[in-house]
């Protein structure tokens, strides 16, 4: 049976990261928004209340992400902006000038989050771990407030924990209710490394299912709306990511309403392992990009 209950309304919870600071629980996507949109669309989405934007350097796109910002009319400090390394750089000097760029791209003397995109494992000898150590350059001296990855298996991270003492702030994962990805989220609950959710409504394969079609039916409130707040109450980070000004405002509105229990393992139970990813998997992915 489903219930709702009210809260704030607009109020973005915020997830505490294991190095001190915390993240908005609730961002905004760009990727494939075509440059030509991003900064409108980011514009709006800071306008509807958004502040958290997640970018990278593959979607080509960091620059528009900062105009937004710029023209906000928002200080820098109010926004949190995410960005990760292209695939293309993972080896140390090449990071280095990689994450120049990204600031100078986005007019920023630090980014919010930096993460490795992804960890590559057949490829550069298997070294992400020399990635990794060259990001903790980024960190220690304030460019990068936190550091993170992106797109990392158990054993990736295990091979982090044996080479550095410095845990992921992070690891941003496919994530939605066909697929849990709940090995991986596991090892991030336990280890103190939040977890991101992208792909969050599987490339919106999830809003057609009878099961979200119908909590959303008694709620009253979009499939899409539904999928969300159920991320919001398993501890996920999520950042949808529209460029409709009606979607961007109703992605928000998830803070005046909850999900029962019995709904949220009902949304659970759709759970496909791996027939349910959308996207390539961590261990064989290794698109380099021409």
């Amino acid at each position: 049976m489903s219930s709702t209950s009210h809260t704030n309304k607009g109020a973005i919870p915020a997830i505490a990261l294991n190095d001190g600071r915390t993240i908005p629980q609730l961002g905004f996507g760009v990727f494939q928004i075509d440059p030509a949109d991003t900064a409108r669309a980011v514009g709006q989405a800071l306008d509807v209340g958004y502040r958290h934007i997640d970018t990278a350097q593959m979607y080509g796109n960091e620059k528009e992400v900062g105009e937004g910002v710029r023209a906000s009319g928002l200080d820098r400090g109010d926004v949190f902006i995410t960005s990760k390394l292209n695939n293309g750089f993972h080896q140390p000097d090449d990071a280095r000038r990689a994450f120049e760029k990204t600031l100078s791209d986005l007019k920023s003397d630090y980014v919010d989050l930096f993460l490795i995109h992804w960890p590559l494992p057949t490829l550069y000898d298997g070294d992400f771990e020399s990635t990794w150590k060259t990001l903790e350059e980024f960190h220690r001296d304030g460019r990068a407030r936190s550091i993170g990855v992106s797109n990392f298996q158990v054993d990736h991270l295990e091979r982090l924990a044996a080479a550095s003492d410095v845990v992921p702030a992070v690891n941003q994962i496919e994530l939605h209710p066909y697929l849990l990805n709940e090995e991986v989220r596991t090892y991030d609950h336990a280890h103190d490394i939040a977890t991101q959710a992208w792909s969050p409504i599987a490339q919106g394969n999830v809003l057609d299912d009878p099961v979200i079609t119908g909590i959303a039916d008694e709620l009253g409130r979009s499939p899409a709306q539904v999928v969300l707040r159920w991320h919001i109450q398993r501890a996920n980070i999520v950042f949808p990511k529209s460029t409709t000004p009606a979607r961007i405002k109703e992605n928000f509105e998830l803070f005046d309403f909850e999900l029962a229990a019995d709904d949220v393992a009902k949304i659970d139970a759709l759970d496909r392992g791996e027939a349910g990813r959308t996207g390539p998997n961590p261990d064989v992915f290794d698109r380099i990009p021409t």
